[in-house]
C-alpha cells in the first residue's frame, strides 16, 4: 500500500486536474450557447437557399446552365475535411479523420484525391498520408461569413478550371450538446434533384432564369461551406463540454476512492502506533 505523502500528492494533483476540466467545461458551455444560437438561425435560410437553388437549376437545359453543375467522369477529387485547433473534445477529431481515411480507400481509391484541412488536427495527421491542396487553420481565429467566403471563391475556381471533378465536404453536424452526427456532403458540383416531385409553379423570372440561377449558385455555395464551419464549431463546443463534464465525474470518483484508501492508511498506521505505545508500556510494566 503506498504511504500517506504519495496517496496526499495524488489527491492533491487530481484536485488540481478537476479544477482546471470543470474551467474548461463551464468556458466550452458558455461558447456553445453562441455557437448555437449562431447554427440554429442560419439553417433554415441555408436549407431553403439550396433547395431553391436544386429546384430552379434542375429546370434549365444543361447548356444553360452554370458549369458549376457540370457533371464530368471523376478522375481529381477534393475532400474537405473540417476538425478543430484544439483538443481535449473526445472524439470529435478522431472521427472526422478515420472517416477520411475510409472513403479515400475504399470510394475514391482509384481516383486522385487532395485534402483541404479546416482545422489544425486534421490537418497534422492527414498531412502525413495525403495530399494537402490548403491549410485554412487561421479561420476559427475570426470565423465570419466573408472569411469563409474567401474559400469557396477558391474552390469554385479550382472546379470551373478542371482542377477537380468532385468536391465534397466531411464534417461533424451539431445535434446537441453530447451528440454530433458525422456528415458528408456534396460541395460541386451542385447536386440537382434525382426526381421531379416538387410542386410546379408558373413563376415570372425577371431577369430570367438562368441569370437568377448564376447569381445564386455563387451565394448558395459559400453559404454551404459557412455552414458546415459553423455546424462543426458548434459541435466541437459541445464535444469538449461533454468531454470535459465526464473527466470531471472521473477524477471525483478517483479522487473520493483515494480519499478511502488515505483514511483506511492513516488509521491502520494510527493502530499500529497504539499496539506499539500498548506493547512498550507492558514491557516496562513486566
Amino acid at each position: 500500500m503506498a504511504n500517506l505523502k504519495e496517496i496526499r500528492n495524488r489527491i492533491s494533483s487530481i484536485g488540481s486536474t478537476m479544477q482546471i476540466t470543470s474551467a474548461m467545461k463551464m468556458v466550452s458551455a458558455a461558447k456553445l450557447k453562441k455557437a448555437q444560437d449562431a447554427i440554429t438561425q442560419m439553417r433554415p435560410y441555408s436549407n431553403k437557399l439550396t433547395e431553391l437553388l436544386q429546384s430552379l437549376s434542375a429546370t434549365l437545359e444543361m447548356d444553360d446552365g452554370s458549369p458549376l453543375t457540370e457533371e464530368r467522369e471523376i478522375k481529381k477529387v477534393l475532400l474537405i475535411a473540417i476538425t478543430s485547433n484544439r483538443g481535449l473534445c473526445g472524439g470529435f477529431n478522431s472521427v472526422i479523420i478515420k472517416y477520411v481515411n475510409e472513403i479515400i480507400e475504399t470510394k475514391y481509391s482509384d481516383k486522385e484525391v487532395s485534402v483541404l484541412t479546416i482545422g489544425k488536427k486534421g490537418n497534422d495527421l492527414l498531412s502525413k498520408n495525403y495530399t494537402i491542396h490548403s491549410n485554412q487553420n487561421d479561420v476559427f481565429d475570426d470565423l465570419t461569413f466573408e472569411n469563409v467566403a474567401v474559400i469557396a471563391e477558391d474552390l469554385m475556381d479550382q472546379f470551373e478550371n478542371g482542377n477537380f471533378d468532385k468536391i465534397e465536404i466531411v464534417y461533424n453536424q451539431f445535434k446537441n450538446a453530447g451528440t454530433q452526427i458525422l456528415t458528408e456532403e456534396q460541395f460541386l458540383p451542385i447536386v440537382t434533384p434525382e426526381t421531379d416531385n416538387s410542386i410546379n409553379v408558373d413563376y415570372i423570372f425577371e431577369p430570367s432564369k438562368e441569370e437568377i440561377v448564376k447569381e445564386l449558385i455563387p451565394k448558395s455555395l459559400k453559404t454551404q461551406l459557412y455552414k458546415a464551419v459553423r455546424d462543426s464549431f458548434a459541435a466541437e463546443h459541445g464535444a469538449r463540454m461533454t468531454a470535459m463534464h465526464k473527466a470531471t465525474d472521473n477524477a471525483t470518483e478517483l479522487r473520493d476512492e483515494l480519499l478511502l484508501q488515505y483514511n483506511k492508511a492513516r488509521q491502520s498506521a494510527i493502530t499500529n502506533e497504539i499496539l506499539e505505545i500498548v506493547g512498550g508500556a507492558e514491557a516496562l510494566n513486566s
